[in-house]
């Protein structure tokens, strides 16, 4: 049985020929391809895309208004409407311009154990994406990490899986759409009206992707690809500080200003925690295993800390956190507003 297993471990291990990229991503597409439903008709979308459009502009205004206008030469790009697939073929592109230079820099040699290995990966990706895919209901792609200018960043909703929740939970189509629009273009305004957040965005990922493609040891590549060096996790602190602010803030302006505009918010919010909250036992242990159930409770963390500001201090204050990258509130200034007000606006004004 040792000599067995011997020659199985030999055999798996053993060189083939060539290297290869350790996630294939037309085998992830395909797989989650095969998981979603079946795509909206190209017809339905331009229609969806149509009213989302002429939706945004009658919002745009009072949302400028609400959060403190846009400097020029800053403008909110347009709405489109995806499906499923759509939603799939967009969120693997993105990966790609993300994961592409660390898959290139860490070819493998071919090998059985290899193929398994990729295989795994792939299952694992094309699940995750094709989880998702069913939930999502809108989406701002700011263009990150593009090698070259990549064109205008991009405003989407799901309509397929708007159109599906908007129908179970009995919602008003029209309000569910602005309000969902107004969370969305609230994120465009906060990269178009504030610059350096783009740049410190793409700098900090830089620092965290670039990590795992230097010449190390095969423990520091493993710990690397982890998130676990020290450099990383600091970085890794900040941006989840960073992220939990952007999320929490466009929940504000969804919530604040679609009390004021939307006659069926109450329905829309008690509908939205529902939604949260009547998650099959499946469907828990999915969101735990992948760490999705961590980033949500961090977003609202970040909403709690916005509306505590927002209520103590105004929208003016709150808006302080977008002067620059130290402004933006630390991970563990969330649970704690009083403290980030006392670095940011107190020092400052003493100053």
């Amino acid at each position: 049985m040792a000599g067995l297993a011997t020659v199985a471990v030999a055999e798996a291990v053993r060189p083939r020929g060539g290297s290869g990229l350790l996630l294939d991503w037309n085998e992830v597409r395909q797989r989650a391809r095969s998981w979603l439903a079946t795509g909206a008709l190209p017809s339905d979308l331009e229609a969806a895309a149509h009213d989302y459009r002429l939706m945004a502009a009658q919002l745009e205004k009072p949302l400028l208004d609400f959060v403190g206008g846009m400097p020029s030469g800053g403008s909110i790009p347009e709405f489109a409407a995806l499906d499923r697939v759509g939603w799939l073929d967009l969120n693997v592109g993105i990966l790609r311009r993300m994961v592409d230079p660390i898959l290139e820099k860490g070819r493998v040699p071919n090998s059985l154990i290899v193929d398994a290995g990729r295989a795994g990966l792939n299952h694992y990706v094309a699940f995750l994406l094709a989880f998702l895919g069913r939930r999502v209901l809108g989406q701002y792609d700011p263009q990150l990490l593009g090698a070259e200018p990549l064109g205008t960043d991009g405003l989407y909703l799901v309509e397929t899986n708007v159109e599906e929740w908007g129908r179970k939970a009995e919602l008003s189509g029209p309000d569910l759409r602005r309000w969902l629009i107004l969370h969305e273009m609230t994120h465009a305004w906060q990269f178009a009206a504030h610059p350096w957040l783009r740049r410190h965005m793409e700098s900090s990922m830089r620092v965290i992707l670039e990590s795992a493609t230097r010449t190390m040891s095969p423990a520091a590549r493993v710990a690397a690809f982890a998130g676990v060096l020290p450099a990383q996790w600091r970085v890794m602190r900040q941006m989840q500080g960073t992220m939990s602010f952007i999320e929490g803030y466009s929940n504000l302006v969804m919530n604040e200003l679609g009390r004021k505009l939307l006659p069926a918010f109450d329905e829309l919010e008690a509908a939205y925690r529902a939604r949260g909250q009547g998650r099959s036992v499946i469907e828990i242990l999915i969101w735990r295993l992948t760490g999705l159930d961590l980033k949500l409770q961090q977003y609202k963390r970040g909403e709690a800390f916005a509306k505590a500001v927002y209520d103590a201090y105004g929208m003016h204050v709150l808006n302080r956190a977008w002067s620059g990258p130290e402004a933006m509130p630390r991970i563990e200034e969330l649970g704690d507003h009083e403290r980030w007000y006392r670095r940011v606006v107190e020092v400052a004004s003493a100053v």
